[in-house]
Parts: structure tokens; sequence; C-alpha cells
């Protein structure tokens, strides 16, 4: 693992280097990166034809209300077209992306350094919202536009046949997962049916983003801050000695079907059994209910808050932020446009599903919105609970990618030898999480 972080930091350094002599340049110009006229935006979106399609309304209706025209490319494979075009000193005006990615934004210098009080409505954005935007120096690097935290989808219709209720702490879980793998949930006189879905992989980090509410529910941090823009790596605690082993003795290395085939290979892409009705739970984020209320169907699950480990069921919470590209020139454009799309005609439009459009707004930011009542829907209320009452967010600050990455390959090789040794393989990841650190001058 060491070998691997070495490499991986060389490359990352030599990234780093390009991009931040080209990003100085967009930083000080006046105008030739982006659009080249001054009342239009180049706003990019990580999104694909379904999302793209809700945002050109977000966009039309921003345009008709201000005048300022919205150059809109959705992009698929968004961050490596970013680091290109910052190669050619040509950033977008405003990029909306996961607000996983903005300490490593920020440590490329692509990133211009957002006053929350020049947004207007940023006071209606919770101050838990506006902590993802923080970045190591205390300035925030980013508005909140949309959030989400994971929730329990659960078969009812297999749960009334078994005469079960919906789990709501891990031993429960672990019954019903159990119960549904052995009982014939679905009535066709085979064993085909399992649990729980687990996408965990170590490919993008999968493992790491799945299993990270069993370690908070169990207590356990990846990484601990100290206040003062320093970490240290945490993931030798007992906590997650504790919590990590729950998960490999009972998910993963105990019985026959308590989790899907291959999901130690899974990417969310491929853990499609839920979908496909052959797995009866599927700890995920709310972007699947407008899926899944056509297959399986909408009367055939619900959805409940995840259950709850020794230290309670706090589950990860994640989200998208609005960016504005390393540049000057357009600051008061880029102003109006962020202060549109956290107001709440802005965050309504992105909340609506149009001719079966994906909304690209999960959970408002802005504060005056029930998720629940602007769809006329009570599940996106447990939704709005959960992330705000029970949910952790990966820390934004770091570049996290190299430490969630060196996570996931730790958990997947936990999960897939069963004869491990559960405490020194979490030694030999904490201690490769000190040189994560340690790269980045975040080490305490």
């Amino acid at each position: 693992m060491g070998d691997r972080r070495r490499r991986r930091r060389l490359a990352a350094a030599a990234t780093v280097a390009g991009l931040m002599s080209a990003t100085a340049a967009c930083g000080s110009g006046s105008g030739n990166a982006g659009s080249s006229d001054p009342n239009t935006l180049e706003v990019w979106t990580r999104s694909n034809p379904d999302d793209a399609a809700t945002y050109d309304r977000v966009f039309a209706a921003f345009t008709k209300k201000t005048g300022i025209r919205i150059d809109y490319q959705p992009i698929i494979n968004f961050d490596q077209q970013l680091q290109s075009r910052a190669s050619t000193r040509d950033l977008p005006d405003v990029m909306i992306n996961d607000t996983a990615l903005m300490g490593s934004y920020q440590s490329q210098g692509l990133l211009k350094p957002i006053d929350p009080s020049s947004v207007a409505g940023g006071d209606r954005i919770t101050a838990k919202s506006w902590s993802s935007t923080v970045g190591v120096d205390g300035k925030h690097y980013g508005i909140p536009y949309s959030r989400q935290a994971q929730t329990l989808m659960i078969r009812k219709d297999w749960l009334d046949k078994l005469g079960l209720k919906a789990p709501t702490t891990w031993q429960e879980m672990l019954s019903v997962a159990k119960a549904f793998a052995t009982e014939d949930p679905d009535g066709d006189g085979k064993a085909d049916t399992y649990g729980i879905v687990a996408p965990a992989s170590a490919q993008n980090g999968y493992a790491a983003m799945w299993g990270a509410s069993f370690l908070w529910q169990g207590g356990a941090q990846i990484i601990k801050p100290d206040g003062k823009g320093k970490y240290t790596p945490a993931m030798d605690s007992a906590a997650a000695v504790n919590a990590v082993t729950w998960m490999k003795d009972n998910l993963f290395c105990g019985e026959k079907g308590v989790v899907q085939p291959g999901a130690i290979t899974a990417v969310t892409g491929t853990a499609t059994n839920f979908q496909d009705g052959n797995a009866g739970m599927y700890m995920t984020g709310p972007y699947n209910i407008t899926t899944y209320d056509t297959t399986p169907g909408k009367k055939t699950y619900e959805v409940v808050p995840a259950p709850a480990g020794p230290a309670g069921g706090d589950v990860l919470a994640d989200g998208e932020n609005v960016y504005l590209g390393a540049r000057t020139g357009k600051d008061r454009q880029e102003l109006a446009l962020a202060s549109f799309l956290v107001s709440a005609e802005g965050q309504k439009i992105a909340m609506t599903s149009v001719d079966g459009h994906q909304p690209v707004v999960r959970i408002p930011v802005n504060s005056t919105l029930d998720a629940a009542k602007v769809r006329n829907d009570t599940r996106w209320s447990v939704v709005q609970k959960a992330y705000e009452n029970a949910s952790e967010q990966f820390p934004n600050a770091p570049d996290f990618a190299p430490i969630k990455q060196d996570t996931a390959d730790s958990l997947n090789s936990i999960f897939t030898y069963c004869g491990g040794d559960v405490r020194s393989q979490l030694k030999e990841l904490n201690d490769t999480l000190a040189g994560d650190l340690k790269d980045q001058g975040l080490l305490k």
C-alpha cells in the first residue's frame, strides 16, 4: 500500500505543479477564460442527459429573470475535462460538482474564494451545509447547492410476507437479512434472494463510501481534525476495529446470502440487485427513489432511517456545491447565478421532475424549503431528517480522494480475505493515511 501511495503522490504532485502555474494566470486575467462575452457565463455540471434536462430548466429561468445568458455544458468526464481546460488557462466560470472534490480543486488553485455574505440568500443556508465549503485556510471555496444522506430502502412486501418489521439496529438488520436470504420472501420456491446490497469494490473508493456509515455508527472516524487545520489518522482505534470486524464477520464472512453475490467487486452501477428484485435492503442515497419507484415499484418498498450501531445511526452525507473558477471579471454575474441557484425559486425548479427527468437537488440547502412538501412525498422527510440530524460528511478541506481510496483498498482486502487479522490490517491502513496527510502538509 505504501508503494502505491508514493506513486500516486508523485503523479499528483506533477499534476498540481502544472495546474498551479496554469491557473495562476487564470486568476489574474481579465476575462480571457470561460466565455468572452461579459454577459454570458460558461457553466459546467457533472451530468448525464437526464440530469442536464433539469439544469436546462433551471438556467432558462435564471436567464429570463436576470438577462444573463448561460453557456451550459453538461460534462460526464468532468475531472478529466477540467484538468485539460486548466492546463490551457481556460477555466469555466461556474461549476457544480461534488462536495468531496472541494479540497482537491482548492489545493490545485482552481477555485475562487467566496464570502458567504456576498451570496444573496446565503443566510438561509445552514451552518452545517456551509461547513463543507471551508478550505484548510479557513476560507470558503464553494456555495452549497444540494445535499443528501443515506437511508435504508427495504422491501416492505417481503417484510409483510415474513411477518417482520423494518430493522432499527444492526442486529435486527442482520436478522432480517438472514430471513430475506433463507425464507423465500418472493415466494418462488427458489433460494435466489439476498439480504443486503453492498457495493464493496475498492474501485473509485466505493468500499469506503458504503462502509463509512457503519464506521460512524460504530463510533469510528477515518481521520480526525485537531481544530487547527491539521488531522490525525484514526482507523486503528478500538471503535474502528470493532466496526470493521462486525462488518467482516457478519456481512462478508458469515452466512451465505446476507449480501449479494459478487459484493466484493460491485460498484453502484453493477449493484442492481434491489432494482432487479432479488435483494431486500440497500443503504443508499435518495437519487435512487425515482428509479426504484419504477422497478421494483413504489408500492413494494419503503424508505426508513438507517439501523443504528453502538454509537448511533449517523450515515454518510454528501451533495454538490457551486464552485467559481479561479479567475476575475464576472463576479457580479457569477454571484447572481449562485444566489438564484440557492433561492427558493431556483431550488424548487431543480427539485421537481418534468417528463420523468431526474431532479438535481435532493435535499434543499435553502432552509425555508421542506423536501417532502415540495415533492408531495413524505419519504423525503426521512432523507431530510437523516441529513439534518443523523449524518456526517467526509472532511472536505483536505484532498480526501487518496484517503478515501486507501481506506477502500484496505476495507475491500479485509472483506475479501476472511482469515486476516483486522487489527493489524487497520494499523497498516492508519500508517498509510498518516502518509497521505503528511503529503498534504496536514498531519498533526
